[in-house]
This record gives structure tokens, sequence and C-alpha cells, in this order.
């Protein structure tokens, strides 16, 4: 789904104020006003609040897919495409962290319907193109039989959540004592470590 820049704009302050506030507590007049345009344009763009939270998700999520094509076919070995893959999806968790901290709640409430058939299936074609890699590796003799691939996102995901939602005792732990440290740690550190974990669930032991 193609989205034009004045749609971007809206749903750039939707999410602000979706991670700020909640869903409930931001009102379509709320999102309307900081976006500097009236309600009916929002009415217009995306019939509801609801409809608006489900095009946001879709946004957040395009490019995905593409990029994993991309990093399928490249000429490098399966252990790199993996490496690979586990620092772009830190990076694009890390860099949307409203947007998880948002779906996060969304799919653990029963408050409303929120069609997400769509988030699904892109997860869905995203796992698929994991699982060609793995398959490549498999062939190569690089990776063990029997993987199980659909486990390998929540590790990445989980770790990197688990660290956010505790980041006042890892900063303290760590001595993160800054913005710059604690995004670094993040691109360095801790994605070496998330590397580690899958490889060492991929790759033969000697």
């Amino acid at each position: 789904m193609e989205f034009n820049e004045k749609q971007i704009e809206i749903l750039l302050v939707a999410e602000q104020l979706f991670a700020e506030e909640g869903f409930d507590g931001t009102s379509v007049r709320e999102i309307a006003k900081i976006a500097n345009i009236n309600v009916a344009m929002i009415s217009y763009y995306f019939g509801s609040k609801e409809k608006l939270l489900e095009a946001l998700v879709l946004y957040r999520i395009s490019g995905m897919q593409l990029h994993l094509e991309s990093l399928s076919t490249e000429d490098i070995s399966p252990i790199e495409k993996i490496e690979k893959l586990i620092s772009y999806y830190i990076h694009r968790i890390n860099s949307n962290r409203c947007m998880y901290q948002i779906l996060h709640f969304e799919l653990s409430t029963t408050k409303r319907e929120i069609n997400l058939e769509a988030f699904t299936q892109v997860k869905k074609n995203n796992l698929i193109l994991l699982e060609n890699i793995i398959t490549e590796g498999q062939l190569q003799g690089l990776f063990q039989p029997n993987i199980n691939v659909a486990l390998i996102p929540p590790i990445i995901i989980g770790t990197i959540t688990h660290f956010h939602m505790n980041k006042p005792y890892y900063v303290d732990l760590l001595h993160l004592d800054s913005d710059e440290k604690y995004e670094n740690y993040i691109a360095n550190e801790l994605t070496k470590h998330i590397q580690k974990t899958i490889k060492a669930l991929l790759i033969y032991e000697d």
C-alpha cells in the first residue's frame, strides 16, 4: 500500500500520540490539530481511528519484505545473510519502537476489533524468506536440520523488547549514561549477542 506525503505526516503524528497517550487516550481531533489538518481529512484518507491504526502498522512494516528478498539473493554465505538479517531486524525494531509498543498493547487487548490480517500475512511472507536462507545453509551443510524457524524472530524481538522495557536497569547496570551510549550498545554489543545466540542454534557444533 502506497501512502502520499500528507498521509505519512498524519500517520507519524498518530504514532507519537498513540505511543504517548494510548489508542483510547488519543482523539482524532487531537491528531488533526497537531497535523494541522481538519478532522474530515483523516476520515477521507483512513475512514476511522481503527483504520488509521491499521494503516500505521502497514506503513511501518512496508519495506521489510523487499529488504529480505534482496538479502536472500545476495552473493554471500547463508551465515552472513543471517547476521545481516538480525542486524536489520534490530535496527527496524529499535527505529520503530513506538510502533512495537502500540502493537504489543493492541495485540494483547480484546477491547476492539483491529484488522491486522495484512500485518500477519507480511510476517508469514517474511518467515518464508527466512526459511529459504536457512534451507540454503542446510543444503550447504552449514546449518543443522530440523530447525524451528518460527521461533527465531521471537528470540530477536523478545530480546530487544525486554532490553527496552527494562531500560533504567540496563542503563545503570551497563553504565549507559547517555542516549548515545544506549543506542550504540544496542547497535553493537546487543546485536552481536543476538547474532551469536541465533548462530549457536543454527550451526553444527564442532
